[in-house]
């Protein structure tokens, strides 16, 4: 017997993780540790940006959007997680569902635009140095971060309104610790072939469009520093992208795998093992990347702890 039509069905089913309750702690134990260094850590490299007048630059307001950006993005998925273990329940609303899978697609889109946009204001600051105080001014980088916020808002939205016009069947259970746009249209008993016209055009458009963005931008940047005489020169050139690249490659490797085992993999184990990398790791190593490998935020971080010390012993 086939699964029952119903488009009024109330919940979903996260599969996620391991039904072992020995390894539950284990699993919640280890995501709060993740969640709270991703949450602590991306609020210092704030604190340390807006509290120090030498940070507030072009480059580092970009820094500063990605680790707000990082916090909302983990904010998403894994408090549900903690939650559900704690209840020792894998239930989540249809409208929880609804509701987290379009700010996952948001956040998601918006950390792709976030890192083209980054890409090309190192592109200007290296290729086009004598330039960049006039080019990257505070507007166009206010206006710059908006349009990523409307495109993701818009392309989120459009996703999540396509969803709810499918039907569901009973069987209602997603291979993810959350819900995963892919995974979520393949529970439907309807015809998804907007959905997945949709899903693959802005695949292919709006992450296809920032790689090539940022593949650009470094081929433009390798040949400005190939041209510098001195090694020292090309070094410290080469130094300021050096944790951009980091970042970048860590999200595009992460998401890939995701969106490979999503559509063709459909194995859970190794689908969950990539979303964990994607969702959580991911944003709890962009501020470990920032500030190990910048001297600016180091020293910005040190300040603003020494400035905390001392008014903790006048108080």
């Amino acid at each position: 017997m086939g699964p029952i039509n119903d488009t009024h069905i109330s919940e979903f089913l996260l599969l996620g993780f391991s039904e072992d309750p020995e390894s539950q702690p284990i699993i919640f134990d280890l995501f709060l540790s993740m969640y709270l260094t991703t949450v602590l850590g991306n609020m210092f490299i704030i604190l340390a940006i807006t509290s120090d007048s030498h940070l507030h630059t072009p480059m580092y307001f970009f820094i500063g959007n990605l680790s707000f950006l990082d916090i909302c993005f983990t904010s998403t998925t894994i408090p549900k997680v903690l939650l559900n273990i704690q209840m020792q329940s894998k239930v989540i609303s249809y409208e929880g569902c609804i509701t987290q899978m379009y700010f996952f697609v948001l956040f998601a889109t918006l950390e792709d635009f976030l890192l083209t946009v980054m890409a090309y204001d190192r592109f200007v600051a290296i290729c086009h140095p004598l330039h960049y105080t006039v080019t990257m001014n505070s507007q166009l980088c206010g206006l710059l971060v908006l349009l990523c916020w409307i495109i993701s808002a818009l392309h989120s939205l459009l996703e999540s309104l396509l969803v709810l016009r499918l039907s569901f069947c009973t069987d209602v259970e997603i291979p993810q610790f959350f819900c995963e746009l892919n995974q979520v249209v393949l529970l439907a008993c309807s015809d998804t072939f907007v959905n997945d016209i949709v899903i693959i055009f802005s695949t292919v458009l709006l992450a296809g469009g920032p790689v090539a963005g940022i593949i650009w931008s470094y081929s433009k940047i390798v040949s400005s520093i190939r041209v510098i005489s001195s090694t020292q020169g090309k070094y410290k050139a080469f130094s300021t992208c050096v944790s951009h690249l980091s970042v970048v490659s860590l999200f595009y490797f992460t998401s890939i795998g995701v969106y490979i085992n999503s559509i063709v993999m459909h194995n859970a184990h190794s689908g969950t093992i990539a979303s964990v990398l994607y969702t959580v790791v991911t944003p709890m190593l962009n501020p470990f990347i920032y500030s190990l490998r910048n001297k600016d935020i180091k020293e910005a971080l040190r300040r603003l702890f020494r400035r905390k010390f001392i008014k903790t012993l006048l108080s």
